[in-house]
């Protein structure tokens, strides 16, 4: 066995190790630190099998900023953790059926004629000159740059809407109202007034 072959097995382990303390762990906080640890080893596999962008983008967006978000909303939040606990005995039954049916679909498709592991040949190498982000930027501005601006289109709809649907004006508010900026007058804010001059004695 080679080297890469030892450091998946190291990174798969811890990577099982953690997602398992995910789901067990009683602190909250705990759980999303093992969640980080999860995204960071996962991101090392990704190395391994050359997809350097992947696990850019893995540590980057999930890592640096949605867990990084989850955990102090997490701090910040006071969670029960009595109240967490409640009713877990009563759930344990359908879950523990879902996570089993997922397994025998794993193992039927993974064990299957057409998608077996020793069916899938084993990738090429691509040589050491080769940049996995620049063929998937080539790939996506080329060949897919249409559904690519389309996807880009919809994502700023939906958070255009997303604003628009939660944005409460208050009373005691102060903000500006560029239409009326627009339609004032001069009358309406200067006032001309006449006054007596005075000499002062000396």
């Amino acid at each position: 066995m080679n080297i890469e072959g030892l450091l998946f097995y190291f990174f798969a382990a811890i990577l099982l190790i953690a997602a398992l303390r995910v789901i067990t762990a009683r602190n909250p906080v705990h759980a999303a630190l093992y969640l980080v640890l999860a995204f960071s080893t996962a991101s090392a596999i990704w190395m391994l099998l050359r997809a350097e962008f992947l696990a850019i983008v893995l540590v980057l967006v999930y890592v640096g900023a949605v867990m990084v978000l989850f955990l102090f909303v997490v701090m910040m939040l006071d969670i029960n953790l009595d109240r967490l606990r409640e009713g877990f005995w009563s759930y344990l039954p359908l879950g523990a059926a879902v996570g089993a049916l997922m397994v025998v679909e794993m193992v039927l498709v993974l064990g299957g004629k057409y998608f077996g592991v020793a069916q899938l040949p084993n990738p090429a190498d691509p040589g050491a000159d080769y940049s996995n982000t620049k063929a998937l930027g080539r790939i996506l501005y080329t060949d897919y740059v249409y559904p690519f601006e389309l996807a880009a289109v919809i994502l700023l709809v939906a958070i255009v809407a997303a604003i628009a649907l939660t944005l409460r004006g208050r009373r005691d508010s102060k903000r500006q109202n560029p239409p009326e900026q627009i339609a004032i007058k001069r009358a309406d804010r200067v006032r001309m007034v006449s006054m007596p001059s005075e000499k002062k004695d000396s």
